[in-house]
């Protein structure tokens, strides 16, 4: 009786530490925990090529745009809007962009200076009227770059696409000429302008980008609207609407 005991003991204390190890296998310490955080694309600040002609050719200033950015949460997407309207029409040039940076928690308004964010990475994208640029490249000294789909819709994007080839704004030539829209309205060939037309008015195409920040995380964007009011009677009729540059973006990480 006692062997049988002594082996039922043992049996026993056998099975405790297999279920013991068991567990410390399938239950990882948290350095092994896995995150999704990606590598950052860059980490300090690039060259800006032809600053000079840049100060002129985008109307910089010196001053803090005194507009806002307001974020609010619609399901899984986040709706933003961005006053951009610089002063109101005619005034533009005496006025300065917006800066704007996407965070896990909306978008916000960064507060800079035309100048100061030529070197700066705190910012993603600037808005000044109609104009939305990248801050990369020609736009500015970060690696913030991005690609357009012009087949695909914004509801039906729910991953990166497969080899997708992400661009930087290059609005200048190697002589720092400045390219121009296709409109012939004198404002820098943003790498996206494919959010809008013009016929008569500012209508927008609803085209969806892909945004790539500095710190590797992505992002869906699309433009929704650029009037304050009339922006659906614009897009049919090409009626010119009223309050433009009040930017409404609908976006979401990837």
């Amino acid at each position: 009786m006692k062997t049988q005991s002594l082996m039922i003991s043992t049996l026993s204390l056998l099975l405790i530490h297999l279920l013991a190890a068991c567990g410390s296998d399938t239950a990882p310490s948290e350095s092994q925990e896995v995150t999704d955080t990606p590598e950052p694309i860059c980490t300090e600040i690039q060259d800006v090529e032809c600053v000079d002609n840049m100060v002129l050719d985008l109307s910089l200033q010196n001053s803090v745009a005194t507009t806002s950015v307001t974020t609010r949460r619609e399901s899984e997407n986040w709706v933003t809007f961005v006053d951009a309207t610089a002063g109101g029409f005619g005034n533009s040039s005496s006025n300065p962009w917006i800066y704007i940076r996407f965070t896990e928690s909306g978008a916000e308004k960064v507060e800079i200076n035309d100048n100061q964010a030529l070197e700066s990475m705190d910012w993603h994208l600037a808005a000044h009227r109609f104009k939305l640029r990248l801050n990369s490249g020609s736009g500015g000294p970060s690696c913030v770059s991005a690609a357009v789909l012009l087949e695909s819709e914004y509801d039906n994007i729910s991953e990166v696409p497969a080899n997708l080839t992400f661009y930087k704004d290059n609005f200048y030539t190697a002589d720092c000429t400045l390219i121009q829209d296709s409109y012939g309205l004198g404002s820098p060939q943003v790498y996206m302008s494919n959010w809008w037309t013009y016929e008569g008015c500012v209508a927008t195409t609803s085209v969806p980008f892909i945004i790539q920040l500095d710190n590797g995380q992505v992002i869906k964007l699309k433009v929704e609207e650029y009037y304050q009011e009339g922006q659906a009677n614009c897009n049919a009729t090409n009626a010119t609407g009223t309050g433009g540059g009040n930017f409404k973006l609908r976006w979401r990480h990837l």
